[in-house]
């Protein structure tokens, strides 16, 4: 059986380009960068994006499946329940700058060094995933599910909205500020003046 390798597309600028109605050719885009592009809602499959950055592009309800995602970074995306669950998980890299990520799932991915920076990120499911040594600056976290995450050396300094049970997480070394790190207190339903 012979195996048939994606083409590559390098150097590319990618603007204003609707794939829903244009779709993305499959192939692997290195040092690519998509500008104000709509993505929504589709099905992301078996692409790989190493170097690339997406800037103003709608990702809402897309599904990334076994999509590698190499040295990515999302800047004033909106990635509303966007699943990367399922993305490729070999040498995954990815960063985002001012992202609308609500309801979006990272469950069970390794995504240690994360930096999330001006984020809104309501109801994101971080079920299982290793977000140690990541940043979340200036993010709201508003219902965000931690559980069984290792947040070990997360810094949550600048972060809003978080609440977590710590028994249920790994916080080891992890940096808050106060009063946010109240939310930690949330499970104990206490009144703290």
């Amino acid at each position: 059986m012979v195996v048939m390798s994606s083409p590559l597309i390098e150097n590319q600028k990618y603007e204003g380009i609707d794939f829903i109605n244009e779709p993305l050719d499959l192939a692997e885009y290195e040092h690519c960068r998509f500008v104000g592009c709509n993505f929504s809602e589709l099905k992301l499959s078996d692409f790989i994006f190493m170097q690339c950055s997406f800037e103003q592009c709608n990702f809402s309800l897309v599904t990334f499946n076994n999509t590698a995602l190499r040295e990515v970074r999302f800047l004033n995306c909106k990635l509303t329940g966007a699943d990367f669950s399922h993305v490729h998980p070999f040498l995954l890299d990815l960063g985002f700058t001012h992202c609308q990520l609500n309801y979006a799932s990272f469950n069970q991915l390794k995504l240690k060094e994360t930096q999330f920076e001006h984020c809104e990120m309501e109801e994101v499911d971080f079920t299982e995933t290793d977000l140690s040594k990541s940043v979340f600056a200036h993010s709201n976290l508003n219902r965000a599910l931690f559980y069984k995450t290792n947040l070990e050396k997360t810094d949550f300094r600048t972060a809003y909205n978080y609440s977590f049970d710590p028994d249920e997480n790994r916080i080891k070394g992890a940096k808050f500020l106060n009063p946010a790190v109240l939310g930690l207190l949330a499970k104990y339903q206490i009144e703290i003046d």
